[in-house]
């Protein structure tokens, strides 16, 4: 019935390991986003900077300084494009966050966020 290719937001924000984290904060404003997936160059998941990891600067953001690497989650729970829609609501109804990268042969392909689950499950069926 529901499939994760269906309901995962595929224009995504990403950053690299050595963007700046100024520069990360600035887009996770300017696109009004609760975290942003850091890849590697070869487009695998290396963490996410959310507003939590943010929060940890505990300063003006125009001093911020440092890259997003300094700052992101390494541990990430992630899915595969493949994986049961269920066992992935299950996962954000029972963790703190809002939001899990999609993965398809390691590389980060979507996200699926609570959000996105809602929007899915109300909208018409077309």
């Amino acid at each position: 019935m529901f499939e994760t290719r269906t309901i995962m937001s595929t224009d995504l924000v990403t950053v690299r390991r050595y963007t700046p984290i100024a520069e990360v904060i600035e887009l996770i404003v300017a696109y009004d986003i609760t975290g942003i997936p850091v890849v590697n160059d070869d487009g695998t998941l290396a963490g996410i900077v959310t507003e939590k990891d943010i929060l940890s600067l505990l300063a003006d953001v125009r001093y911020a300084s440092g890259t997003a690497e300094q700052y992101m989650t390494r541990e990430v729970v992630s899915f595969d494009v493949n994986e049961d829609f269920i066992a992935i609501c299950e996962c954000l109804m029972n963790n703190h966050f809002r939001r899990v990268p999609i993965l398809s042969e390691g590389k980060l392909v979507g996200i699926v966020s609570r959000s996105d689950i809602i929007k899915y499950i109300t909208s018409p069926l077309s």
